[in-house]
């Protein structure tokens, strides 16, 4: 068993988010996600077939759904059920945002 820290690494790139998995299994995965400005591209949507719990660690964001827009700052939790529709519209670009998101049937 190995003990580690979820602040641990992070990267700063302005390019490509960085995906760290920390557990997955054929129920639950758990991703640490780090962003540093980027955003969903123009017109694309998330839709996936499992339920999204994305918990907000550090830094800045607004989720948007088909019908309203989330800000979440840090400490902020979302419950996302599987099949709706929604976006990263905004991540800090003046910090690193860092999200634990788990990913569940």
């Amino acid at each position: 068993m190995k003990k580690e820290n979820i602040f641990e690494n992070i990267l700063i790139d302005k390019i490509d988010e960085q995906f760290i998995e920390i557990v997955k299994n054929e129920k639950v995965r758990i991703e640490r996600i780090v962003s540093n400005g980027q955003s969903s591209p123009k017109d694309f949507w998330y839709e996936q077939e499992e339920n999204e719990f994305v918990l907000l660690l550090k830094g800045s964001a607004i989720l948007e759904f088909e019908n309203k827009q989330v800000p979440l700052i840090e400490g902020e939790y979302i419950n996302i059920k599987a099949f709706t529709k929604h976006r990263v519209k905004y991540t800090s670009k003046t910090e690193p945002t860092v999200w634990l998101a788990i990913f569940y049937k």
